[in-house]
């Protein structure tokens, strides 16, 4: 049975590894013209259920060698003491040993080496076209070339083509959250070592964190604009000039991290807004991690369902028999809880994580000195039921069939 999947980030080498065992064939299009290898993007976080579906897959040992290794936070405010945090004590997730944190570019690499000969990758290309009928799907290339599929599935982001195409155009489907985030790599010019340092401002955060595999480091900025603005994701350069509207009257380390932001060449800029639909499925087209249920980058889990989403479709596709219908009604059905719960946690980070007053920067200065003095029971249980608690509440259906040796029946 031959299956489509339009990107190769995370969720599609997930998808297609886990398709590749269960005796699917699945050929994955990516429009970047080469694999993302080295370590791009921004750090993401691998909760408990992602960390056991790598643990199934047998990468847990190397994701833990590349774990970015920062967990002291230091929140820097000019004039005033800095307060440092170990994170290890002050967060759940931290505590679990079964969390992991690395790149999103070498996150990616080592998924797409995991998938191994049995998956086939075609580069430099993206899905033009789609038409669907009761047996298969049409597809149609940028590159002009041509195809016909059992089944295809959009792996493809937030600004997922496949959803495009299928579904219609984004702005109807995605709900702005009044957020936005941008990264950036600069040099390590302050020599962090396993250090976060942060700081904080009325609508607005910044932070900066070592990178060890590349002695380099990144820039992450997270802020909020009212009302909301649109822009073109695809221009750079007017996403440099909107980062600097909203950070150039900020002092601390800012004017420096603007000025590497203007050279650097991974820089990214997007709004945090969540993909909403009733159904993640249209005939022999389906979606899955943020293509169809965004929570919010960087501030939802979005890589934790991400990768989550897509070992559930397939193991709903191996138990349907590959029948498209069925598997994916079961896909949705198993999965749809723990993506509403997700989708709950980006509003309140940013209204948390943000400030919105003075009153709120005051508030979020005077907790952090308070909570790492508290006694660790009573800390513990302040910090529980909060963002991390609710990406890691989630069961994987059983391993009830060892896919490395027994494939499923695909019809």
């Amino acid at each position: 049975m031959d299956i489509l999947i339009s990107g190769a980030s995370v969720a599609g080498p997930v998808l297609a590894y886990w398709l590749d065992r269960f005796g699917f064939d699945p050929v994955v299009v990516e429009r970047t013209p080469r694999p993302r290898l080295g370590l791009g993007g921004h750090a993401v976080d691998l909760f408990a259920p992602a960390t056991e579906v790598m643990d199934r897959m047998g990468l847990v040992p190397r994701l833990r060698a590349a774990n970015t290794d920062t967990s002291v936070l230091r929140y820097e405010r000019p004039g005033r003491s800095a307060i440092e945090v170990d994170l290890r004590d002050f967060s759940a997730a931290f505590a679990d040993e079964r969390h992991l944190e690395i790149m999103r570019g070498e996150l990616a690499a080592i998924l797409h080496e995991a998938t191994g000969s049995g998956v086939e990758y075609r580069f430099g290309d993206s899905i033009a076209t789609l038409a669907q009928d009761p047996r298969g799907v049409d597809v149609t290339f940028d590159s002009g070339r041509t195809g016909r599929f059992d089944l295809v599935i959009g792996a493809d982001g937030l600004h997922s083509t496949v959803r495009r195409l299928a579904f219609g155009p984004e702005d109807r489907l995605r709900h702005h959250l009044g957020g936005y985030l941008a990264v950036g790599t600069l040099p390590n010019y302050r020599e962090l070592s396993e250090q976060t340092v942060l700081y904080n401002a009325v609508d607005r955060i910044a932070a900066m964190y070592p990178v060890w595999q590349t002695g380099a480091a990144r820039a992450v900025f997270l802020f909020r604009r009212r009302g909301g603005t649109d822009f073109d994701h695809r221009d750079i350069d007017a996403q440099r000039r909107m980062l600097r509207a909203e950070y150039g009257n900020e002092g601390w380390e800012i004017p420096r991290l603007l000025d590497e932001m203007d050279r650097a060449e991974d820089f990214y800029l997007d709004s945090i807004g969540q993909i909403r639909l009733d159904s993640w499925s249209r005939g022999r087209v389906a979606l899955v991690g943020d293509a169809g249920y965004a929570p919010g980058p960087a501030v939802g889990g979005g890589t934790t369902l991400a990768v989550v989403g897509a070992y559930v479709l397939a193991r709903a596709l191996a138990e349907a028999g590959g029948a498209p219908g069925a598997a994916f009604t079961a896909y949705q059905e198993q999965l749809s809880d723990y993506a509403r719960r997700c989708a709950e946690v980006a509003p309140a980070v940013l209204r948390r994580g943000v400030p919105s007053s003075r009153a709120q920067l005051r508030f979020s200065e005077a907790a952090l000195r308070l909570l790492p003095r508290l006694p660790a029971p009573l800390r513990h249980r302040l910090m529980a039921g909060g963002p991390s608690t609710k990406l890691a509440d989630f069961t994987l259906p059983a391993e009830n069939t060892d896919p490395g040796s027994e494939r499923y029946t695909t019809g």
